[in-house]
């Protein structure tokens, strides 16, 4: 599946069935076949996610004699409906968990209002035990819903570092047409608002009237399949590059293989991830930046984060002058980019997916017992 919850899971999933579990996946029917032993998948959804997903999901863990479901939850992946929202309702014999990649409200209808956050706070409260991957989520989930069992686990990279046998980093950026002395500054993820895409090219337009051959390659599939609204913002990046000239500067990969997405990134001088709410560890994308020991110009996060210091250049959300300023920067310094490149590797240690694994499974135990 396109996007970082279907990269988390599968590495997720392998790591758990390396370390000996059997792992049965619910999911679209666009999914493919994991191919390794301890891992099977279900591809059965078909359409939208709906009322009846849940009487097919309680069929699923039934027949699969499953201890535990997991729903790996971000709204838009079930398609803005709230139907997933009563699934531990249904399924009153086996302990769910809910695994919270943002807590981000669903739209429900119009002037829906409070009862957006009513319905996500519900599944938090109805489930057995709730993982969040970042602090700001862990203390909303605590100190403001008051959830009981909550377990704060990181995620690690959607992308393993691996690149393609015959890569040439001087070949393919001259593909491109950008010069060993250009500035190529790499973009990883879907164009979503609040990933800040647009904000970026306002910086590269900037940095081109300043002078500096600069380019950005935008890593991935532009807009995948869960979020409508993405398809309107990617509409206004591209009017954007459009009416400034910029198509020559904006290089697109569309969805490509984890090898494809690795070289890109050792292509890049830098990547810059300028996200609307700042930087957190929520973000995928940030973990497969940091994993492929690149310099970082991101967001300053909502709360700080421990794990991020001195690894990353921040700038303020939204701000594309600060964003150009702080790229202009790194450009110019040539010590500070592998300083930073030095701080992503080590950073991203933290973040094994042997032991975010690890971790799951002895939080889905103690639930069980």
């Amino acid at each position: 599946m396109e996007g970082g919850i279907g990269d988390v899971t599968h590495r997720l999933a392998a790591e758990m069935a390396a370390q000996g579990h059997t792992v049965s996946v619910f999911t679209r029917e666009q999914a493919k076949e994991a191919g390794q032993p301890g891992i099977d998948v279900s591809p059965v959804v078909t359409g939208t996610w709906g009322w009846s997903t849940n009487s097919s999901i309680k069929a699923w863990a039934v027949e699969k004699q499953l201890n535990v479901v997991n729903v790996q939850f971000q709204t838009a992946a079930f398609n803005m409906n709230p139907s997933i929202h009563w699934l531990p309702d249904r399924l009153p014999d086996i302990p769910v968990v809910v695994t919270f990649h943002d807590l981000r409200v669903p739209y429900l209808f119009p002037k829906a209002g409070a009862m957006r956050k009513w319905i996500v706070r519900r599944f938090a409260r109805q489930a057995d035990g709730v993982i969040t991957t970042n602090l700001e989520d862990e203390s909303i989930l605590r100190n403001e819903w008051h959830i009981r069992h909550v377990r704060r686990i990181p995620i690690g990279s959607s992308i393993t570092p691996q690149l393609p046998s015959d890569y040439n980093r001087r070949l393919r950026r001259a593909s491109l047409s950008i010069g060993a002395d250009d500035l190529l500054i790499g973009y990883f993820g879907f164009l979503n608002h609040s990933k800040g895409g647009l904000t970026l090219m306002e910086a590269l337009l900037q940095l081109i009237k300043q002078g500096v051959p600069a380019h950005v390659i935008l890593i991935g599939g532009r807009q995948g399949v869960s979020d409508p609204t993405n398809a309107d913002y990617a509409a206004q990046v591209d009017d954007f590059i459009r009416q400034h000239d910029l198509i020559d500067h904006v290089h697109w990969t569309g969805f490509i293989d984890n090898t494809e997405v690795s070289a890109c990134f050792y292509d890049s001088d830098l990547v810059a991830l300028p996200y609307v709410d700042g930087a957190s560890l929520r973000r995928s994308t940030l973990m497969a930046a940091l994993a492929h020991s690149r310099a970082i110009v991101t967001t300053i996060p909502q709360i700080e984060i421990p794990e991020l210091t001195g690894a990353v250049e921040t700038v303020l959300p939204e701000d594309a002058s600060a964003l150009a300023g702080a790229i202009y920067r790194l450009w110019h310094d040539k010590e500070r980019v592998p300083a930073l490149e030095d701080a992503a590797k080590l950073a991203a240690q933290q973040f094994a997916y042997d032991e975010i694994a690890h971790n799951t499974v002895d939080f889905f135990s103690e639930l069980i017992r």
